[in-house]
Parts: structure tokens; C-alpha cells; sequence
């Protein structure tokens, strides 16, 4: 398979299911494990416009976060609110799809693209922490100053490692997408 093959859709999402399968499973990651990569991956589906594949990608979450549970991990997310993911990664794919307009990647539209997975990453933060908030019933004397200052700790990694995964998205899509031309000019020398 060459690389034009690759970088046809149809390919291009087992990348994005293996590494949501790699990195669900210890959401802020330690020493042995990556941090999860699901809100990146739910940005980068969004560059394929296929509803069935943000179904699936929803599907897959939630039977990884099963398996892990099952294995051991903490269920302490697990409450009535998780639901309210599907908004969360909706936002992120929604935004996803809205930067596949841009084709080019050169700097202008990249900055576009970076600010407005910030943004997306931003909103996705306040829907599944406030979401958590008020329907898990895990902090029922807490008022709302209370919770933001108890959350305003977990804000800056859970937009800070989805900001590095898209980063790194782009710069492999940057990469893939030169090589044909790189080839090209390989073989006029």
C-alpha cells in the first residue's frame, strides 16, 4: 500500500481506534501509560464526516471504559452523567469536521484549526465537568465556587493532552501528505 493509498478515508481511521484503544484506559496516564487520547481521536474522526464512525467511536469508548472497570480500574466517572459524553466527544468531532474544510494546512489555516480544537477541547471540559457535577450526585454539599476551584486542576492536562495528540495529529498529517512530493523530488535528482 502506498502512501496515496493511506491517506484515503478508509484507512485512516484504524489509526484513530488503535490509539483510542491504547490510551482509554488510564485517562490521565502515570508512568506506564499515555494519557487518553479520545478527545483527539473524536477531532480527527470528525475530518471524516461519517456519522457511523463517531457512532462507533462512542461504541468503542464505552466498551473500553467496561473492560477496564472489569480489570480493576476506578468506576468513580461512572455515575448518571456519563451520558452526557456523547455531547462532549460531539463537540470535539463536530469541530473535527468543521477544520476538514481546510486542506492546505499551511499556517493560517492550521492556527484556525489549533484555536478551534482548543476551543472545542474547552467547551468538551465544561459539559462532562459540569455534567459531573450536577447529575453524579458525588458532590451534592459542594456549591458551584467550590467545585471550580476543586476542577480547575484537571482543566489544564485535559486540554493539554488533547492539544498535544492534535498536534502531533497534525504534524503526521502534514508529513503524510508531503511525501508524495518529497518523492517526487527525490526522484527528479
Amino acid at each position: 500500500m502506498n502512501i496515496k493509498q493511506w491517506l484515503q478515508v478508509e484507512y485512516l481511521p484504524i489509526p484513530l481506534i488503535a490509539i483510542m484503544a491504547l490510551t482509554r484506559f488510564h485517562h490521565f496516564g502515570d508512568v506506564l501509560h499515555l494519557p487518553d487520547a479520545s478527545l483527539a481521536v473524536f477531532f480527527f474522526a470528525g475530518f471524516y464526516r461519517k456519522k457511523a464512525l463517531f457512532a462507533f467511536l462512542l461504541l468503542l469508548a464505552g466498551l473500553i471504559d467496561y473492560v477496564a472497570i472489569a480489570n480493576g480500574t476506578s468506576a468513580w466517572c461512572v455515575s448518571p452523567a456519563y451520558v452526557f459524553l456523547v455531547p462532549t466527544y460531539a463537540v470535539m468531532w463536530l469541530a473535527g469536521r468543521y477544520c476538514s474544510k481546510f486542506k492546505s494546512f499551511n499556517a493560517p489555516e492550521l492556527a484556525i484549526s489549533v484555536g478551534l480544537m482548543a476551543l472545542a477541547t474547552s467547551v468538551a471540559f465544561v459539559i462532562s465537568n459540569g455534567s459531573f457535577y450536577l447529575f453524579s450526585g458525588r458532590y451534592t454539599d459542594l456549591s458551584w465556587a467550590q467545585y471550580v476551584a476543586r476542577v480547575a486542576q484537571y482543566y489544564p492536562p485535559y486540554v493539554g493532552f488533547a492539544m498535544v495528540y492534535g498536534l502531533a495529529g497534525y504534524l503526521i498529517i502534514k508529513l503524510l501528505k508531503s511525501m508524495p512530493d518529497l518523492q517526487a523530488a527525490h526522484k527528479e535528482v
